[in-house]
């Protein structure tokens, strides 16, 4: 039953596949677009792989996340698989990384209580929509040290937290509070379409906004992690959006791009942030915005110099 339900989800995402005794399901690889079937994906142990491309991961709601799943079909993996498809503690790393003890996802918490009604209302007032809930797996805590607070995790590509962010969705003293642990991490990898135009931002909130292949640095600092990936996955292009506060450490980071080959869109901000601005504005910023020289390099130099 669970892998008839899995094959009919597969098949609406991914098109028809066939299938193999070992249990198998393969389709054309939506990445590498490859004409034959490439991609295979293991029902029992939920590991895809793209024998064309390289595409792979050890979690089915790393593929439904990159493929751009709707609400729904997030649900339903939901439903089928239960939520022992987000690993809450990182065991990749020296430093202990976990969710609070008192983190709620928004998808199970209790739709009664107030705590639950204020973090929907916040976040809503954010912009955020369901799905982006969903995707990103946002919850809160009622009790304990982030009681009061919305939790935002981010995943690495094989579904295990490396960090978290916190907001208080309460009118109080403490705005935010997050782990006391290293930022050398891939924000949202989970998410990440290596293969498509990467967007470089500041916090959680501005990647959310920003919409599909966002970045969050949690903060103005290029994780080293973050940059040797980026040119391990041989990334065509880079948008740069960055508060205006941060402009040496954009361009710092654009010439460190530009120097291995890559395109870089360094975009402007209005004087808000994205999270501010919302998706439709910075989608058109992006969308204007023009190849970053290493003359225009200079311009922005010696203009934040004057």
């Amino acid at each position: 039953m669970k892998n008839s339900r899995l094959k009919r989800l597969l098949a609406a995402l991914l098109g028809r596949g066939s299938e193999k005794n070992n249990g198998d399901v393969w389709h054309k690889c939506p990445f590498c677009k490859h004409q034959r079937n490439k991609l295979s994906v293991n029902l029992l142990s939920e590991k895809w792989h793209c024998w064309h491309c390289n595409a792979k991961g050890r979690k089915l709601f790393s593929l439904l996340r990159k493929l751009n799943a709707n609400a729904k079909q997030i649900d339903e993996l939901n439903d089928i698989l239960g939520e022992s498809n987000y690993t809450i503690v990182s065991k990749k790393r020296d430093e202990h990384v976990s969710l609070p003890l008192e983190f709620i996802p928004l998808l199970h918490g209790n739709i009664n209580s107030p705590p639950y009604k204020n973090a929907i209302h916040y976040l809503k007032s954010r912009g955020l929509s369901k799905l982006d809930i969903l995707r990103h797996n946002i919850g809160y805590a009622e009790t304990g040290e982030y009681s009061g607070m919305i939790i935002i995790p981010s995943y690495d590509d094989d579904g295990i937290v490396n960090y978290f962010v916190s907001r208080s969705f309460y009118d109080t003293t403490y705005k935010h509070k997050n782990p006391n642990v290293s930022k050398d991490v891939v924000g949202f990898d989970m998410l990440i379409n290596w293969q498509k135009d990467l967007n470089l931002v500041e916090g959680a909130f501005d990647a959310i906004a920003t919409g599909e292949n966002s970045i969050p640095l949690f903060g103005k600092i290029l994780p080293e992690s973050l940059m040797k990936k980026i040119i391990d996955k041989g990334v065509k292009r880079i948008n740069i959006i960055l508060d205006d506060d941060a402009i040496k450490a954009a361009i710092k980071h654009s010439e460190y791009f530009m120097g291995n080959g890559i395109e870089v869109h360094l975009i402007d901000l209005p004087g808000k942030d994205p999270s501010d601005l919302g998706t439709e504005v910075v989608n058109k910023l992006i969308k204007d915005s023009s190849r970053v020289t290493f003359g225009k390099i200079m311009e922005y130099k010696i203009n934040a110099a004057c």
